[in-house]
This record gives C-alpha cells, sequence and structure tokens, in this order.
C-alpha cells in the first residue's frame, strides 16, 4: 500500500467519521447544556478518551478477532500488514463474512432512513420515501432474502454473515430509540443526575461508534488505519460538541450526505462480500464526493438565507 492510498483511506475515514456522528455531536451538546460545570469537564476529558481508545480503539480490534480468532490478539491486530501466506488466506478466507455483516448493517441503516426518519429533503426522491415508509421492513427482509439466497450459492458462513449483519442493526436500533426517548425526556425537565447523563451519553457514542466502525471495513480492513482514521474523526466530533454546533447545525444537508455515504459504502461491502473486486480508491472517493456535494448543497441554502434576511 503506497503513501497515496494511505493517505486517501485515512482522509476518507476521517470525513465519514465526522459526518456521521454529527448526530452524536448535537446529543451530547444539548445534553451537556444540562449538566453541572464539573461532570461536563469530566465528561468531555474521560468522554473522549473512552470514545476514542476504548470504543473506536477495541471495537475494530475485537471485530476482526471475531473473525480470524485463530491468528490470536496481536495477529489481528496486524493481519493486514502481515508477508505470512497463512495469514494472508485466513484474511481472504474470513473477509467476505465480515464485509457481508457490515455491508448489511450499514444498507439497513441507510434504508430505515430513507423510509422512516424525518429529514430536510436533500433530493425530491426522499420525500416520496418517506411517504411509503410503511415499506421499510418488507423492502429490508426481501432484499436480505435475495442477499442469503446468492450468498448460499458462494458459502454458508456468508450467508450467515448477512444474517448477523441485519440482526446487529435491529438490536441496535431498538437501543437507539429507547436512548432516543430518553434524551426527550431529559432534556424537557426529567430529573437524571449528572452522573446517569455522562452514562446515558457514553452509551449514545457506543452505538453511533458501531456505525463509522462497521463503515471503516469498506475502507480498508487495516486496524492501525482504522484506528487513525476514525480516532482522528472522533476527536473533531468531540470538538464540534464543544464549540460550533450551532455552526454546523445550519449545514442542514450533512446527514444526507452521511447517509448515502452509508449506501454506498454498504454496496461497495457487500460487493467485497460476493468477490466483486472494488478499486481501494472507490470507497473513499465516493464519500468525500458525496459529502461534499451535500456540504455544497448546505452553503447554497444557508447563503440564500443570509441573502433573504439581508434584503
Amino acid at each position: 500500500m503506497d503513501f497515496f492510498s494511505i493517505f486517501l483511506i485515512v482522509f476518507g475515514l476521517i470525513i465519514f467519521e465526522t459526518i456521521s456522528s454529527i448526530d452524536n455531536a448535537v446529543i451530547n451538546a444539548e445534553v451537556l447544556a444540562t449538566m453541572g460545570q464539573k461532570a461536563r469537564r469530566f465528561f468531555l476529558t474521560w468522554g473522549m478518551f473512552f470514545a476514542v481508545f476504548v470504543v473506536r480503539g477495541i471495537l475494530p480490534w475485537l471485530i476482526v478477532f471475531c473473525a480470524l480468532p485463530q491468528l490470536g490478539i496481536w495477529g489481528s491486530f496486524t493481519a493486514t500488514f502481515s508477508n505470512d501466506p497463512n495469514v494472508t488466506a485466513a484474511i481472504q478466507t474470513a473477509a467476505p463474512i465480515l464485509l457481508m455483516g457490515g455491508g448489511v448493517f450499514l444498507l439497513f441503516l441507510f434504508l430505515h432512513w430513507l423510509f422512516l426518519e424525518q429529514k430536510r429533503f436533500g433530493l425530491r426522491v426522499e420525500c416520496f420515501f418517506l411517504e411509503q415508509g410503511a415499506w421499510f421492513y418488507a423492502i429490508s427482509s426481501i432484499v436480505l432474502m435475495a442477499i442469503i439466497w446468492f450468498s448460499m450459492q458462494i458459502s454458508p458462513m456468508i450467508a450467515f454473515g448477512a444474517v448477523v449483519g441485519s440482526t446487529a442493526f435491529f438490536i441496535t436500533h431498538g437501543f437507539r430509540q429507547q436512548a432516543e426517548e430518553a434524551e426527550r425526556k431529559m432534556i424537557h425537565g426529567g430529573n437524571m443526575s449528572d452522573v446517569s447523563k455522562i452514562l446515558f451519553l457514553e452509551v449514545i457514542d457506543m452505538s453511533f461508534s458501531i456505525d463509522g466502525v462497521l463503515g471503516a471495513f469498506a475502507f480498508t480492513l487495516s486496524v492501525p488505519l482504522i484506528l487513525l482514521g476514525n480516532g482522528i474523526g472522533a476527536i473533531v466530533v468531540r470538538q464540534l460538541t464543544i464549540s460550533n454546533i450551532e455552526r454546523v447545525k445550519k449545514y442542514v444537508f450533512l446527514k444526507n450526505g452521511a447517509m448515502y455515504s452509508v449506501f454506498f459504502l454498504g454496496i461497495i461491502m457487500i460487493a467485497h462480500g460476493f468477490g466483486v473486486h472494488v478499486p481501494e480508491w472507490l470507497a473513499p472517493a465516493l464519500t468525500i464526493g458525496t459529502i461534499g456535494y451535500f456540504f455544497w448543497k448546505s452553503k447554497r441554502v444557508l447563503l440564500d438565507e443570509m441573502t433573504l434576511r439581508a434584503s
């Protein structure tokens, strides 16, 4: 892997992690506003350490270790940099299962956003899909059935990876819905202690980190590169939480850009799972291009609103 490829992968990971965690930053800022100064400072210090070095540090390694337990702890961490032919063969065997699971998870995440979540419409077609929200479960089930059918022609374990991805989506989605409900109660006069709020924010952060970590495997299977890109992205998110979150919220289509990136990454991972060769530059290029487009679209809306207010 040359220097340009490494730079492109890490830069794409930083952009994806930052934009996909905007909702996380907004929730953090809203809850922090209800907390005392001491608790706020504790969360921004130790919460950052936990988010960057524990959750985003352990989770990618743990995923690779579960997919390749025969490599051991250190071998799972350095697997993609190893020249050992046995390690290479193990990665080639396990990678489709991991990628299929992550791809299904991301695809379901996108479909749920497209069909069921309220949003500022970045593309006209989004309004149509939101009106057909009841079809989310039917379409998701049909997509999963088709993926499993074609996966079975290759390997039952790849089909099992698809089932694991769908299961992970519904489990994390259920926890996230409960957390969002708890957030609404907390913002509107809840009596939770600062300690409870800190624990709540850590659970929310873990929930959002799963999206970013699974999406990262569409960029690379290298755990060190994932740690570097996602770690820097998490630090940027924390900085946005304490400084410019209101300014970021003005860019109304960033969430759209993040979700279309999730869709592209999910498709890339599923294609990889089926054995289709995808150039390593495609995932970061699509991510940067998609988010860049919706950032430009948000910028235009912002400038139009400023011009309207000035007139």
